[in-house]
């Protein structure tokens, strides 16, 4: 299943910014996928599925966003 999430649900102040979220079921565990459209950078993490979908969706978003501004500091230190 995909979804996306837009920077409202990742607490975000770039209100251009989404990710596309991407749910499958693993065993007794989900695991989510968060990709960036714009760079096609993706983090995964794994969730209790009693948790709602919004609710990991939001919390792999914030995961994409820290992997994205880490990406873009070490860019511009060096």
């Amino acid at each position: 299943m995909y979804r996306r999430f837009m920077s409202d649900a990742t607490g975000s102040d770039d209100g251009d910014w989404e990710a596309i979220i991407e749910f499958r079921r693993i065993g007794t565990a989900l695991q989510v996928v968060a990709i960036d459209p714009e760079t096609g950078r993706e983090v995964s993490m794994v969730g209790d599925p009693r948790l709602s979908q919004h609710e990991l969706g939001r919390i792999a978003a914030q995961k994409l966003r820290y992997v994205l501004n880490k990406q873009r500091a070490a860019q511009s230190d060096g």
